[in-house]
């Protein structure tokens, strides 16, 4: 090889790497705008068998979960700009009619058209068109697969003589999520019902407590010591004593009470 054919091959190579460097840019800049679009999700993290479930509470009886690449809104109230920093919904769980639960405003401005909407018939009633046509409808009792996920409806309602006026059986629903082996459950607006205290294998469990319209802290703690989750976050709680609920669920079942701010 004479020294103009060297030095042929070297501006060659040079070319070559010159293109590929390109490209790696190129790359690099077009993927750029999708992980920068890519919100976090804060949380507690809790480790599951098929992958960690992230609890973010945000208000009252309003908070977000994450399984995977799956984001869940539950009872998303308060207005858009409360969910700013989240990722959209994939699944919205709605349990009731009251304002607490059930705001049009807030789910029009959090939804997209792909959002499945999990809710009991008396919540599907009060939908706009639109938002009906995304609604999965499930009464006490029943269960449906959505986005590959298990999603039972468990019952919520009053027992209490006077309080009945709030909540009569049938209205609202619970709900178990069955996060690739972790057994999630949201309680709703309850007391400790048979049906709550009926369920097996709870491995994160929230739980209302306030009076007038639910349970007080004593009757959320006898209801945990039955049913037994292996977490349990009070929510939906304002003016109750959580370190008395904490206190009676005491240590010897080793039942984790997870205080966090709904109120902030």
């Amino acid at each position: 090889m004479n020294a103009d054919s060297g030095s042929l091959a070297v501006r060659v190579e040079q070319s070559v790497g010159t293109i590929e460097l390109i490209g790696l840019l190129v790359c690099t800049f077009m993927t750029a705008p999708l992980l920068a679009d890519e919100k976090p999700f804060p949380g507690d993290r809790i480790p599951g068998p098929g992958g960690e479930v992230v609890v973010h509470p945000i208000s009252h009886a309003t908070l977000a979960l994450k399984w995977k690449d799956t984001v869940f809104y539950v009872d998303p109230v308060g207005g858009g700009g409360r969910f700013g920093d989240l990722p959209k919904p994939d699944i919205v769980l709605l349990t009731d009619i009251h304002s607490d639960h059930l705001d049009i405003a807030t789910l029009r401005a959090v939804l997209t058209t792909n959002a499945a909407i999990v809710c009991p018939p008396a919540v599907a009633a009060r939908l706009p068109a639109e938002l009906k046509n995304q609604a999965i409808v499930l009464t006490n009792g029943q269960n449906s697969d959505v986005r590959g996920l298990k999603i039972e409806a468990v019952a919520a309602y009053n027992l209490t003589p006077e309080r009945l006026v709030y909540h009569e059986k049938g209205r609202g629903n619970g709900y178990v999520l069955n996060m690739g082996g972790l057994r999630v459950y949201i309680s709703g607006d309850t007391e400790p019902i048979p049906e709550m205290l009926a369920l097996k294998e709870i491995d994160v469990a929230f739980l209302c407590m306030n009076l007038p319209y639910t349970m007080d802290a004593a009757q959320a703690a006898r209801a945990v010591r039955e049913f037994k989750p292996k977490i349990v976050y009070p929510y939906h709680c304002r003016g109750t004593d959580l370190e008395q609920f904490k206190q009676l669920v005491g240590t010897d079942l080793n039942i984790d009470v997870r205080i966090r701010n709904w109120y902030p």
